[in-house]
């Protein structure tokens, strides 16, 4: 099967579902049976899931400590995640090494610990990423969350699990002229 096939018939595949096992961290899933659901997850002749999708949701994870490397024990593509479910943890960031994962499209983050609404500039990277969410966390209390997330992550098309909206957009452009001052340029003055 060419890699082509892969991620056209992967997306149909079950999740590789890891939710509400009481995981502290990310290496306990090599111990851990992830969940069954209705449909059996697929298999490589190595034995690693042909899913790409990942839940990890409703556990207690403070960090993605050793991500890559258990997910790549894992999964027969990990960089071809595209979902990632990490909601209801104790995650206090947005990890590093989600950013590296440029397939993913639908990140789940609410009913999390993050703090900073900054924390969303990593994710600007990401060229496929569609849906995300975030409530649940002490950044949704900043003023202008919304309109932030949405003038730093402007391909996104649902956000906690609302569409976003024509209005929605030009609301947030307008918040950004409004509210995030561009970067000056400095002009040197040459001595006469």
């Amino acid at each position: 099967m060419s890699k082509l096939d892969y991620t056209n018939t992967s997306v149909q595949e079950p999740p590789l579902d890891y939710s509400f096992r009481s995981i502290h961290i990310v290496q306990d899933l090599m111990s851990e049976e992830p969940r069954t659901g209705q449909r059996p997850l697929k298999h490589s002749k190595s034995g690693k899931s042909l899913t790409q999708s990942l839940w990890l949701n409703n556990n207690v994870l403070s960090d993605l400590k050793d991500f890559k490397q258990v997910a790549s024990q894992l999964l027969e593509h990990p960089e071809n995640l595209a979902w990632i479910d990490l909601s209801f943890n104790d995650l206090t960031s947005i990890d590093p090494v989600l950013t590296t994962l440029l397939n993913l499209s639908v990140l789940y983050l609410h009913g999390n610990s993050i703090q900073q609404l900054g924390e969303v500039n990593k994710l600007a990277v990401l060229p496929r990423l569609r849906s995300l969410t975030l409530h649940g966390n002490p950044m949704e209390e900043e003023k202008g969350y919304r309109q932030y997330v949405l003038c730093t992550l402007s391909r996104i098309t649902t956000f906690d699990f609302s569409g976003v909206t024509k209005a929605d957009r030009t609301t947030a452009e307008v918040w950004k002229r409004m509210n995030i001052k561009p970067k000056k340029t400095r002009i040197k003055h040459s001595a006469l």
